[in-house]
């Protein structure tokens, strides 16, 4: 090597190179974890749904659809709540942010709609107030010839109800005797127990119902059908107006294309036909418990109860 020449040894410089190369890394790294944090993917909103409603396959896919029509929201996820009775689905919902329900379908009334929000669309097109008896077949003589409320009093026929459900105070308010438990489920042990004659439910619900319970001593009383003005809604917490405004916002588009009348058809059609609802007689009961607005939906819903069973039983 030439006198006076720079000394250079052959492994130090892949060293250079590789400390050259975790300085880069080392001011590059930061830009890099930058860059990864900025983007990140639009969230999933996930909406927990009551557990009762979550299970039933009507109301799950009229949420599920509502939903779907307002894309713009962004994706979502709908999940099932933890189980818990109806009066602590409304206490959990009146409280705000709470970590186990944001949705709930129930029947409406005054004091509902001042706690919470509610989308004031009937979920069922007003079915929920058009009830029919559950009952044991030996209780069947009991209602023959039934076709008024003071046929109802006078034959002392017990009805039961949901503790916290509107129908509850309905029937009181009517003079109609009721025996009340605080969950849905007991309330069918109740009736194989003889604690009443009748558990009332809704027109939208009842088949459901027993094709979950699938007990032959259940069946449907086949001559009376209980009206009274009580629409089903969608409720959120009162401070939830983003929920609130998207399902409402989804129901109303499905009405206008459509596909709310199809999904009236589908999930409800077939058991309104097979309950023959248009030969029963008919005992109306007047609900006092109703926000104006309600009332007014409830009021249309009766005065039209007729052509509203003709079209979805086609």
């Amino acid at each position: 090597m030439a006198s006076g020449s720079p000394r250079y040894s052959s492994r130090k410089q892949p060293s250079a190179v590789v400390g050259v190369l975790v300085v880069l890394f080392l001011l590059a790294e930061p830009v890099a974890v930058l860059a990864v944090e900025r983007y990140q993917a639009p969230p999933i909103q996930e909406y927990r749904l009551w557990y009762r409603n979550f299970d039933s396959p009507a109301i799950l896919a009229l949420l599920n659809l509502a939903l779907a029509k307002t894309s713009e929201y962004g994706d979502f996820e709908v999940t099932r709540s933890v189980e818990m009775g109806q009066g602590r689905v409304l206490r959990e919902l009146a409280q705000s942010r709470s970590d186990l329900v944001d949705i709930a379908n129930v029947a409406s009334s005054s004091q509902r709609e001042s706690q919470l929000l509610a989308v004031p669309i009937p979920i069922d097109g007003g079915l929920l107030g058009f009830r029919v008896c559950v009952v044991q077949p030996h209780a069947l003589p009991l209602f023959e010839g039934v076709s008024s409320i003071d046929d109802l009093r006078q034959r002392n026929i017990r009805i039961g109800q949901g503790l916290h459900w509107p129908d509850t105070d309905i029937l009181e308010v009517n003079g109609v005797p009721v025996v009340t438990h605080t969950r849905y489920e007991i309330l069918f042990r109740m009736l194989r127990n003889d604690r009443f004659d009748c558990f009332a439910r809704g027109v939208s619900e009842v088949m459901y119902d027993l094709q979950i319970e699938n007990d032959p001593e259940l069946v449907i009383e086949p001559t009376l059908l209980l009206a009274y003005p009580m629409p089903s809604y969608f409720f959120t917490a009162p401070d939830d107006y983003l929920t609130a405004h998207r399902v409402q916002l989804g129901m109303e588009r499905a009405i206008v294309d459509g596909s709310f009348g199809d999904f009236l058809r589908q999930y409800y059609g077939k058991p309104i036909e097979e309950l023959a609802l248009h030969r029963r007689n008919v005992i109306v009961l007047r609900n006092p418990f109703l926000s104006d607005e309600s009332r007014t939906i409830g009021r249309q819903t009766l005065s039209n109860l007729r052509r509203r069973l003709e079209v979805l039983s086609q």
